[in-house]
């Protein structure tokens, strides 16, 4: 049975980009993995209450209306049980499908897991997905800085 997006999902897409919604759309269409969209467009208060928590990094974030009067980003959590789950083997499933959308959409989109366009992994399973985080938090200590995964982010590239 195919997933559907439920109404708080919906909710939290109102005033992303429609080409961001069709990406989620048909992400949840390709995945194995129900999930819902925890967070969308924010509130530069939202945005800057995440930066001082620690669970954002940035005031230039995807997550607030850009220049374009849109969002551009979107955090897509898996559904487990009928909650919203931050778990990882799940969230590389998502991946796998969101590679998969953006690929026939032809849409550039950045992933939170490995801060890499998803055209850039290598692969499209979830163990590639996988191999991409792992890559890049061994690129982050090699390089001796902290690594910042969020793999439930996805963010279009303009």
């Amino acid at each position: 049975m195919p997933y559907v997006l439920g109404a708080k999902s919906r909710a939290e897409l109102v005033g992303v980009h429609p080409d961001f919604v069709r990406f989620v759309e048909l992400t949840l269409k390709y995945s194995t993995q129900d999930f819902g969209v925890h967070d969308g467009l924010r509130s530069e208060a939202e945005q800057r209450e995440y930066v001082r928590t620690g669970v954002s990094q940035t005031m230039n974030g995807k997550h607030l209306k850009q220049s374009d009067g849109w969002g551009h980003a979107g955090d897509l959590v898996p559904f487990i049980n009928g909650k919203l789950r931050w778990e990882w083997p799940p969230i590389y499933v998502i991946a796998a499908a969101a590679k998969r959308a953006a690929a026939e959409m032809n849409l550039r989109v950045k992933w939170g897991g490995c801060w890499q366009e998803l055209s850039q992994i290598k692969g499209d399973t979830p163990a590639a997905m996988e191999a991409a985080v792992n890559a890049y938090g061994a690129a982050r200590r090699k390089a001796g800085k902290k690594a910042f995964t969020d793999g439930p982010h996805f963010e279009l590239v303009r």
